[in-house]
């Protein structure tokens, strides 16, 4: 089976490693000539090679606890040439969702029938194939990376956190079992809801990020490279605003027909097999773990510039479409984009930019 991961990031990088660790072939291609230039540069040159600093397996969420150690895996090709895609099995889009539309609408002209593309995160970008992806495929949705960490140095990666279970979404429903057979050989630990809508209104960042770093913008300017969303952010007022902000994306799930699943729920179910945890507390776990990135060290950074206009503008439009309102959502998108003094909402995730009649495909395919 071949697989390709178009993007190149951190996130890219460590799940096409992890992938060639574990003796799959293969294929990183990259879709800019921006960031992690010099890291794509070192595979090209050094047959692929992808170190993940890893821990191990233990069961203990403090990677600083448990044994370090080395994962080297041999990436097949790594190009950027976007026409690799039609020789694929499995596609993965693994970039920021700002740039979901864009190179979405490049490499659809790549795809062919019968193809698995996962979108990692989803954020209901199975409307952005339907948009300009007339093949017949399996559209996939994560909620999330399945890998947490960065690239510290070229071909090395470290390890932060690994989800124990990826929910996904299928498009269409009718193709899970398919999707199921052939997801399942990559290796990672997934398990599947109900459709693509539940995967794409539980990404985390919509509302962890988003919070995290709008409320702390005076933080973010006066600790710069020394503040941590995680470690900073969440005290307990801000904790009321997330729960609030958390509360009007459950009453649009719930009026799509989904289950009423918080913030924390979806976290804990992502983070922890102990079902019998609090999911508060796992959250504050996570947040507490030492290795967590320092981040956002800048105001004008993708926990704003990408969670907003992608996240906020979307739940804000399904919102409005369905009859639910979202002061929080609203207040949030208003307040950042008068810090940046950018119309968050020119370039967000509307059903409009989506295609509202790719919307309803998707809804209708839910029920």
């Amino acid at each position: 089976m071949k697989v390709a991961v178009v993007g190149a990031g951190n996130g890219g990088c460590a799940v096409a490693g992890d992938m060639a660790y574990r003796g799959l072939d293969v294929t990183l291609i990259k879709t800019s000539n921006s960031i992690h230039d010099d890291n794509f540069n070192y595979l090209e040159k050094n047959n692929g090679k992808m170190t993940l600093i890893d821990f191990g397996d233990d069961g203990c969420m403090n990677p600083d606890e448990q044994e370090k150690v080395e994962k080297v895996g041999y990436i097949s090709k790594v190009t950027r040439d976007l026409s690799e895609i039609s020789k694929m099995d499995i596609v993965l889009i693994y970039i920021q969702t700002n740039y979901h539309e864009e190179v979405i609408k490049r490499v659809s002209e790549y795809i062919v029938d019968g193809q698995i593309i996962l979108i990692n995160p989803g954020y209901f970008s199975t409307a952005y194939l339907l948009k300009y992806c007339k093949k017949d495929i399996t559209i996939v949705e994560a909620q999330s990376s399945f890998i947490d960490g960065r690239i510290i140095e070229n071909g090395k990666f470290r390890v932060g956190f690994r989800n124990v279970r990826n929910p996904l979404g299928v498009y269409p429903v009718k193709n899970l079992e398919y999707a199921k057979e052939k997801l399942e050989k990559l290796g990672f630990p997934f398990y599947y809801l109900k459709n693509v809508a539940e995967a794409g209104l539980h990404n985390p960042n919509m509302i962890v990020h988003t919070i995290g770093s709008v409320l702390s913008i005076p933080m973010i300017d006066s600790m710069k490279e020394n503040f941590c969303m995680y470690h900073y952010a969440f005290t307990e007022h801000v904790w009321n605003i997330l729960e609030a902000l958390d509360d009007e994306k459950m009453n649009i799930l719930e009026k799509l027909g989904l289950e009423r699943m918080s913030y924390v729920e979806a976290c804990k179910f992502r983070n922890s097999l102990d079902d019998s945890q609090d999911a508060k507390e796992v959250f504050f776990a996570y947040a507490s773990m030492p290795t967590r990135a320092k981040a956002p060290t800048n105001v004008n950074s993708r926990y704003i510039t990408e969670d907003v206009p992608q996240g906020l503008v979307m739940l804000e439009s399904l919102g409005k479409s369905l009859g639910i309102k979202t002061p929080i959502a609203t207040s949030l998108i208003e307040i950042a984009s008068s810090a940046l003094g950018v119309d968050m909402r020119a370039n967000g995730r509307t059903p409009e930019r989506l295609g509202e009649e790719n919307i309803k495909k998707i809804l209708n395919d839910c029920l």
